[in-house]
């Protein structure tokens, strides 16, 4: 119909028109393009209408180097916001890249490389390790147990050795543990985890209690006589348990903890130490338990997505809409875990660990 209405070169009349409507411009558009059409035929040159402004105008796209993702210490790549402050993008421009597929959550761009002697400690974690420190509530729904043990900041009280503006000599100051050894972490975990525990656990409990470490360097070691001493007493079973290495998908605290308690303690203006500590134990007290108990739900979801890829990373971190299911009265106390999963687990990892 359009070739119709154009004799020798010339458009008949209402063709501008009848264009302008079919492609949703204005007639002054259609006519601009026509005439650099007959402007190139005139010169011989073949005919090109096509936007002159692409690549030039609007906002430019910011370019990520994605290899450098994976030189980022996985401290610092625990979640979408720590990723992008490292690599200085906006968080938003990371989501946007995970969207348009050019980077994945469960790629080994920022979950670390596994060998299969760590995929087989990650599966074994699933298999034997119980919930830790999670929420406890009773048949209502009511809180009867926060599980929230306590925060234990590496810090001293040490005298001010000269006066200031602010305090004489002598007046006790709040100094950070510059050195953490393990000589350290066994002292704060006797003098002040353990007393907490046996404070505040439910005496109705049986069976052992689990704490959790990473695989830090100053973490004491699981058969670590002092420590197994004092954790036996009083009737208690507490024991030491470590993550599989590089992952923090296994650590509640890296999970989600840390995330929930940031944005509370962020509101807080610091100006010194003890604020900070002080900001930071308020958060943690602040913090709502269903929101921990939250997290706890994904590290479930986490373990039984682990376990379908055999130890692997590569899966994303499953959601299941627990905030809606809560408002429903119909969040689970935990995540089930088909048989047959485990039973293809069990024979994957073979009879060594049975």
């Amino acid at each position: 119909m359009l070739m119709q209405q154009i004799v020798d070169r010339k458009l008949q009349h209402e063709t501008l028109k009848h264009v302008a409507t079919l492609f949703s411009v204005s007639k002054r558009t259609i006519s601009r393009i026509w005439h650099d059409a007959k402007l190139q035929l005139q010169h011989g040159s073949l005919v090109d209408v096509s936007s002159k402004m692409a690549n030039v105008v609007g906002r430019k796209r910011i370019q990520i180097d994605y290899a450098q993702v994976s030189q980022i210490p996985l401290r610092r790549r625990t979640n979408i916001r720590s990723i992008a402050k490292a690599i200085d993008v906006s968080k938003s421009t990371m989501h946007r890249r995970i969207k348009e597929g050019a980077l994945r959550p469960h790629t080994n761009a920022i979950k670390p490389d596994l060998t299969d002697d760590n995929k087989k400690a990650r599966l074994e974690f699933c298999l034997s390790t119980p919930p830790l420190a999670r929420p406890r509530f009773d048949a209502s729904g009511n809180e009867v147990f926060s599980r929230k043990i306590g925060i234990f900041p590496f810090t001293t009280l040490e005298p001010a050795k000269r006066s200031s503006k602010n305090r004489v000599a002598g007046t006790l100051i709040t100094k950070p543990v510059l050195s953490v050894t393990k000589e350290v972490t066994r002292s704060w975990l006797i003098e002040k985890v353990l007393p907490a525990i046996r404070s505040k656990w439910p005496r109705d409990h049986t069976g052992p209690i689990f704490i959790q470490q990473d695989n830090a360097k100053p973490h004491i070691d699981v058969n670590d006589a002092e420590f197994n001493q004092e954790a036996s007493k009083d009737g208690f079973d507490i024991r030491i348990c470590f993550q599989p290495p590089n992952s923090p998908d296994l650590n509640v605290l890296d999970l989600g903890f840390f995330q929930a308690i940031q944005p509370l303690q962020e509101q807080e203006v610091l100006g010194s130490i003890d604020e900070l500590v002080s900001a930071v134990k308020t958060s943690f007290e602040g913090m709502p338990s269903n929101e921990l108990n939250n997290v706890f739900l994904t590290l479930q979801t986490c373990m039984k997505e682990i376990m379908k890829v055999r130890g692997g990373n590569n899966y994303q971190t499953p959601h299941i809409g627990k905030g809606k299911l809560e408002r429903q009265g119909k969040l689970p106390l935990t995540i089930e875990c088909d048989g047959n999963l485990i039973n293809d687990v069990l024979s994957y990892l073979g009879p060594q660990t049975e």
